[in-house]
């Protein structure tokens, strides 16, 4: 049985497990676009399988030219009222986590710290060694490598340079994983943002949630493949839902 919108909000109030579960639907009222919809990176850079990656130069190459191209993007934008809205609970100490599938940083933005978070897919906001593990900052690597250069390597160890976001046919990262499974099963309210739920395994999580005994909210532009699974849905504007929430929940 689905409940009603007042319902929902004063459960949100008393929740002291709340759990939320972002993708890419949360960040495009922050500029950045869906990659798999028309006009996106993607229609101009095809994503690299992580084994061609680390087999061929020329497809190192196509992987750079989209991250550039990415960075130039993630750069500019900023955090928008839905991300700054799942940091009021956190910081009001109702969030257990914040599980999110976007590598665009931007929940890191709004202040939500690193043991409330569980990036699934990595961040874009960060370049690191496959070989050594060494950390580097995008500018350092972005501002300096243009296409009629090697792709970039590592200065301590010289191993393959990538950005730290998971690419197709890379592991999933197994602590990252875990925390989320965690998460999932203690959640009092599971709260899914901005994501079509199409992409496995992170679309299990609130399927977990839900067998749990978690309340289970889907707040997205358009329907889920597990709406019927769901205690509240809302389809449409995802600030604009978040900026009445929140007036909602801390009166």
């Amino acid at each position: 049985m689905t409940i009603k919108r007042e319902e929902f909000t004063a459960r949100l109030q008393q929740s002291r497990s709340l759990v939320f579960f972002t993708g890419a639907g949360i960040s495009t009222e922050s500029g950045v676009p869906d990659f798999r919809s028309p006009g996106g990176v993607w229609t101009k850079y095809q994503p690299v399988l992580f084994q061609d990656f680390l087999a061929s130069e020329p497809a190192r190459v196509q992987h750079w030219q989209l991250k550039k191209a990415t960075y130039e993007l993630f750069k500019m934008v900023k955090p928008n009222p839905a991300h700054y809205a799942i940091y009021d609970f956190e910081r009001r100490g109702q969030l257990l986590g914040l599980i999110t599938q976007n590598i665009d940083g931007l929940h890191k933005l709004a202040g939500t710290a690193d043991e409330r978070l569980v990036e699934l897919h990595g961040t874009d906001r960060l370049v690191t060694c496959l070989n050594c593990g060494a950390a580097y900052q995008p500018a350092n690597v972005y501002e300096t490598w243009h296409e009629k250069l090697p792709t970039p390597t590592c200065e301590s160890c010289g191993g393959f340079l990538k950005s730290a976001n998971i690419s197709f046919g890379q592991s999933m990262p197994v602590e990252a994983m875990r925390r989320a499974q965690a998460w999932s099963e203690r959640a009092d309210i599971f709260v899914v943002v901005g994501s079509s739920l199409q992409v496995q395994p992170a679309a299990s999580f609130p399927v977990i949630a839900k067998r749990s005994g978690a309340l289970l909210a889907i707040v997205n532009r358009d329907p889920t493949p597990i709406d019927d699974l769901a205690d509240f849905v809302h389809n449409g504007a995802i600030g604009e839902f978040f900026k009445q929430l929140g007036s909602d929940t801390i009166r």
